[in-house]
Order: C-alpha cells, then structure tokens, then sequence
C-alpha cells in the first residue's frame, strides 16, 4: 500500500507561515545548491496532495511547473469546483476518501505539502504515515500553526535528524504501527 508523507518546514515555535500566508522567513535558510532532500523526496512519489491556498502561493511564487512537472498527479483541496489543468485536479470532495482511494492504489508514495487544514484533516483521520518536518532557526511568534488542537493523540516513531550548517534541522518520523 502506498503511504502519504508529509514535507514541510516551521519555525521553532510551530508556524509554518506569518500572518496573511506570509513564507518569507523561509529564506532565511536558502542556500545555493541545498534543497535540503526535497528532490531525493519527489523521487519517492508521484502524486501530490495541496491546500487551494498553498498551491495559489506556490503557483504565484514559483510557478505551475513546481507541482505539475508532468510526471504526477497534483490533488489541490479546494472547496470551489475548477476544471482539471493537465494532471492537477481540483478536489472538493473528502479529503479522507480521497486519500484512502490513492493509498490503494498502485504508484509510488504520496506526498501532503500542506496547508495546516490539510494536514490537520489528514491527521485527524490518522492518514499521514510519515512525517518529515524541518524547523528553521526563528522564533515567529504568529501566524499558521503546523499542528492544530482537536486531533488524537498520535504515538511516532523516529527515523532520523538531519542538521545543516544553515541551522535548519530536519526531522522525520514515521507512524508507530
């Protein structure tokens, strides 16, 4: 069965974004030639599950190509019906079924780069089986929680931690079975 992981960086104090969606202070830890595994990662999946808000953003900022590459299917939850762009859908329906849908699936792993209701939902249904978190050195003290209240509690396992002369450290857990 696949498994769906999560990729994501926050601060120390647990915001994964300022107020209004504010990403700036992840250039803080930018670094020429250092993608901090994210292609080794993308590797490992083919289809990619996205808030409205953060695929706006990154579409915005980045580009479409960054998650539809042509080589995998991107699920961006939203809650107003779109018609589907190359291989991204535009998801209104629940989100639980839709992951257990691709989790039986055949294909590679599946990939949740957020936003927090995402997650959240995901985590409240207990669907995310892996968890690969990078904590940036700064202190943002508002904004976007990564982890809301309201959900299980939920038991991990440790992988590994990864440190970076930037100051980043990267965590990765996977769900204790």
């Amino acid at each position: 069965m696949r498994k769906i992981a999560l990729f994501i960086a926050t601060s120390l104090d647990g915001y994964i974004a300022k107020p209004n969606d504010d990403l700036s202070f992840l250039k803080l830890v930018e670094k020429e030639g250092e993608d901090y595994g994210y292609a080794e990662f993308t590797d490992t999946i083919d289809t990619l599950i996205v808030g409205r808000r953060t695929y706006d953003y990154v579409l915005k900022e980045i580009g479409p190509s960054h998650y539809d590459n042509g080589q995998r299917d991107v699920y961006v939850i939203t809650r107003t019906e779109r018609p589907q762009v190359g291989r991204t859908f535009f998801y209104t329906g629940d989100i639980a079924e839709l992951v257990k849908r691709l989790k039986s699936e055949e294909g590679k792993n599946i990939y949740c780069d957020g936003g927090a209701e995402v997650i959240n939902e995901l985590l409240k249904h207990d669907l995310i089986d892996e968890l690969i978190i990078s904590v940036i050195p700064v202190l943002l003290g508002n904004g976007t929680r990564l982890f809301k209240d309201g959900r299980p509690e939920q038991t991990l396992e440790f992988i590994t931690v990864k440190t970076f002369e930037t100051g980043l450290t990267q965590l990765h857990y996977k769900r204790k079975e």
